[in-house]
């Protein structure tokens, strides 16, 4: 009840769904939702990634498959991760480069079927592939320590965009934290020809303990950390700067990853970013929703549908989730 005059009531306007959905200050659509895909080499049928409920590593049929009810969902893109034999790693992440690697030769199966009728993009970044498990090439510091190169990461990352662009990728997306990144692909694209293809910065990556079942997910050789390449949990305005950064090296998105511990760092990139902004829901956020959901204690479409919500709401234009295809269909 107001001091003076009238009433204020804004309940009024939350009295029916019907009300409700014509003031709904936040509004998702499919075509904002994009589907991180893991397709892996030398396996025979859909591997189940146990701390992902839900999630497979594909065979290269069934991505293909499962990429064709993405897309008639309405989701927006695929973003697409390889996993190869660990037989084929080595410290190059070689793999990567190779146009017959399980990654590129995925890429080319959903170019062929799918065109242009979504937008295929592509992970570009080695740790995947290295049997080091680091996202760029091992050197050493001046005390002879192994340390990531970063210069000469740029190169094979580069090579690796270049790679994905022929094997069909619209959109490549440097993930490594590198130093130059984005100035690196960007001049080499354009080099090699493929000025059409776009650069997903993942501008704002941080070293988070929510990343734990995706190691599980891509099979990561890593023995030890990165956080001497990605971001400080405690540093806001280096995310900012960082996003600055890319946009100025040619970015044409930047993304906020994690998502969901970081809304406040999304937010500022949001306000300051000419270019879209995209925001990873990523795969321990997933997890935890699909943990309480399986013991009773959340509803989980509801708390799905919510997550997502809230990450547009602090000023994401796209989301990487997990729950793509899912949300997708319910918003349809």
């Amino acid at each position: 009840m107001s001091g003076q005059g009238q009433p204020v009531r804004p309940r009024r306007s939350r009295a029916t769904a019907a009300l409700r959905r014509l003031v709904s200050e936040t509004r998702l659509s499919p075509a904002q939702l994009v589907l991180p895909m893991f397709v892996a080499d030398g396996i025979d049928e859909p591997k189940p990634i146990a701390s992902m409920p839900g999630v497979v590593q594909h065979t290269r049929d069934s991505l293909r498959k499962a990429a064709d009810e993405a897309v008639r969902a309405g989701v927006g893109g695929l973003m697409l991760f390889g996993v190869p034999k660990p037989e084929d790693k080595d410290a190059e992440g070689s793999e990567g480069t190779d146009p017959h690697g399980i990654l590129n030769h995925a890429l080319a199966d959903l170019k062929a079927d799918l065109g242009d009728e979504t937008v295929l993009m592509a992970d570009t970044c080695l740790d995947e592939f290295t049997d080091h498990g680091h996202c760029g090439v091992l050197g050493t510091d001046g005390a002879g320590r192994a340390v990531v190169d970063n210069d000469a990461t740029l190169a094979r990352y580069a090579a690796m965009a270049i790679a994905q662009a022929e094997a069909g990728a619209h959109v490549v997306s440097p993930s490594g934290m590198m130093d130059g990144q984005v100035a690196a692909i960007r001049a080499a694209l354009d080099a090699a020809g493929r000025d059409d293809v776009l650069i997903l910065a993942y501008a704002a990556k941080y070293a988070s303990a929510f990343y734990g079942p995706f190691r599980e997910a891509v099979g990561s050789s890593l023995d030890g950390d990165r956080r001497a390449y990605q971001l400080d949990p405690g540093n806001r305005r280096e995310g900012l700067r960082e996003a600055r950064l890319d946009v100025a090296e040619g970015a044409d998105f930047v993304m906020v990853k994690p998502a969901m511990s970081y809304l406040d760092v999304l937010r500022e990139v949001a306000d300051a970013s000419p270019v879209p902004v995209f925001a990873y829901q990523i795969s321990g956020e997933y997890s935890m929703i699909l943990a309480a959901a399986e013991r009773g204690w959340i509803d989980e479409q509801a708390a799905a549908l919510e997550s997502v919500t809230s990450i547009v709401r602090a000023g994401a234009d796209n989301v990487l989730t997990y729950f793509a295809t899912d949300l997708a269909l319910r918003l349809r």
